[in-house]
């Protein structure tokens, strides 16, 4: 019998039907950094006060600069209060001119804007005062729904296929995405978001199941981070988008409209042939296989592709098959504290380091490079030295580099400026890692499951992370301190998951384990000298993969 990845090897490890592929998981990854960073730009403090206009009633004739004066208190260094104004008194305008008005109140009738300012959710919606923290609560309202996103979607693509939940999961992502900028008002605009955070993250994680179940061992990490560096790219795209576009409305469909354009994804975007396989849908995989080797120009054997109708139906897994093994357990719940420690870092850091001294625009176009720098290097650094040692010297810089602020003083901001940055760089090259790793660590049948749940465990932690900045009130250090211990003690369980690079994906959970169980049995017997095994006179260095 052969492998699937045998097959795979005659049909083109990472021949012009995968690239294409990958430039479809690209071009979605780009436009998914508008729902996650679109509303940074929409949020920006607008000059504002209470609206007065009770006083034109007994004083019509007075001029603006006077209405301010008799009715907004000054602020200690000058300025017009925001959010308080003088309770309004049943008096005729001379006597407010002789005695003035003393008593404060917040603003009854709402608020008044510069006329000139365009039109900004915050305007829109009167996101101040006592509303400012709303914009908050929509950004974890958001994450709530990358998490309700990656739970359905893990579940429902491991038993319905990943091209219809990447399909439905665009077309969701664009409608509802433009929808959000006729929104009546701001609870009805969260809810809007809630379903497109929902949409980014089915369509994130199918994707990178497809790019890295059909593409060859030796190419797989080059799928799935040439796809994830789109993310970066997008952000410093929507920085001269957003410099450029000042209404919120017009920014919402210019970045939300061009999810459309990828509908044709309907009549080129293949279904992954390794999960057909897996549901015994063996002359549907042959006819994507044989497509996948026209395209690159490869002659499949016949005699090579007829293996896979001797393959025997096997029982799907789900959910719960990660817990019944001691080894799979290991591995899911080190990998959910991984992925809930890059999330926890990344968006902490992103609320935290946000003074490079340069304006929104630009800091979001430098933020966007450094992640962009980090991810490629993942490119090469994944090949030369595998899966477990990057994501465990990732995740050692970033928590070594927060530790190391702590004991920065406060009067080198530069210091701590690059330091941070150095922090940031990273995490985002471990979250890169993360995708890869957990890819390959989990067989086919329940592969996008896994995926969904690691990316559960990652939204509870871009939830948490601005709660942990608020502790600094209490301390200015605490938030370094978790930020860098949780992820030098992530790096340290980094060490206890078995290596991936190079190696086959397993298609079952029985093959899964044992591959791991094999694993083990190599690292101790490389503990007591004996790094091969011997079995009929042969060397065996790891469990095959399911064969057909």
């Amino acid at each position: 019998m052969t492998s699937f990845g045998e097959i795979l090897k005659s049909v083109g490890d990472f021949g012009r039907f995968q690239k294409c592929l990958v430039l479809m998981v690209s071009l979605s990854s780009f436009l998914a950094a508008f729902p996650l960073f679109g509303q940074m730009f929409m949020v920006l403090h607008v000059p504002h006060h209470c609206d007065t206009n009770w006083i034109r009633e007994i004083g019509p004739n007075m001029t603006k600069e006077e209405q301010l004066n008799l009715t907004i208190p000054r602020s200690p260094p000058g300025s017009y209060e925001e959010c308080q104004m003088y309770t309004p008194v049943e008096k005729d305008i001379d006597s407010i001119l002789k005695y003035g008005l003393n008593a404060t109140e917040k603003c009854r009738k709402g608020w008044v804007y510069p006329a000139e300012q365009e039109q900004t959710l915050v305007t829109q919606f009167d996101l101040v005062c006592d509303r400012k923290e709303l914009s908050n609560i929509s950004q974890s309202i958001l994450m709530l729904g990358f998490l309700l996103g990656a739970v359905i979607s893990g579940t429902v693509s491991d038993r319905i296929g990943r091209r219809p939940v990447a399909l439905l999961s665009l077309l969701v992502m664009g409608a509802f995405g433009v929808g959000t900028a006729f929104a009546p008002n701001f609870y009805i605009y969260m809810a809007l978001r809630c379903i497109v955070g929902a949409a980014v993250s089915s369509v994130s994680l199918s994707m990178v199941t497809l790019g890295t179940e059909w593409v060859g061992v030796s190419y797989r990490a080059h799928s799935v981070t040439l796809g994830n560096s789109a993310v970066p790219v997008g952000q410093i795209a929507l920085a001269g988008v957003a410099y450029g576009i000042r209404n919120w409305k017009l920014l919402q469909i210019a970045g939300s409209a061009p999810v459309f354009g990828l509908l044709f994804y309907i009549w080129i975007l293949p279904e992954s042939a390794r999960w057909l396989v897996t549901k015994g849908k063996s002359e549907e995989a042959k006819t994507l296989l044989q497509k996948a080797a026209c395209v690159n120009n490869r002659r499949l054997p016949p005699e090579l592709l007829n293996q896979l109708t001797c393959e025997k139906k096997n029982k799907s897994g789900n959910v719960l098959d990660l817990f019944r093994k001691q080894q799979q357990r290991n591995v899911i719940l080190i990998m959910f504290y991984i992925w809930f420690v890059n999330s926890l870092v990344f968006y902490g850091l992103s609320f935290n380091i946000g003074s490079f001294g340069l304006d929104i625009y630009l800091t979001q176009f430098v933020f966007g490079a450094v992640e962009l720098l980090a991810r490629l290097c993942c490119l090469f650094l994944l090949q030369w030295f595998g899966r477990k040692k990057c994501q465990s010297y990732f995740l050692f810089q970033s928590g070594v580099m927060c530790l190391i602020i702590i004991g920065i003083p406060k009067d080198m901001p530069v210091v701590v400026t690059v330091l941070a940055a150095l922090a940031k760089c990273a995490i985002s090259a471990s979250f890169a890692v993360s995708y890869v790793y957990c890819a390959e660590l989990f067989p086919t049948v329940i592969r996008q499951s896994s995926l969904g749940l690691c990316s559960m465990s990652s939204r509870v932690g871009g939830i948490l992370s601005p709660l942990i900045g608020l502790l600094d009130k209490y301390h200015p250090s605490v938030s370094m301190v978790i930020f860098g211990s949780t992820s030098v003690i992530a790096g340290t369980l980094c060490f206890l998951l078995t290596e991936t690079c190079g190696k086959e994906l397993q298609d079952h959970m029985e093959a899964a384990v044992a591959s791991q169980r094999s694993c083990e049995n190599v690292m101790s017997n490389c503990e007591t000298g004996s790094l091969k095994l011997k079995e009929d006179g042969q060397d065996t260095g790891h469990t095959r993969s399911t064969h057909f």
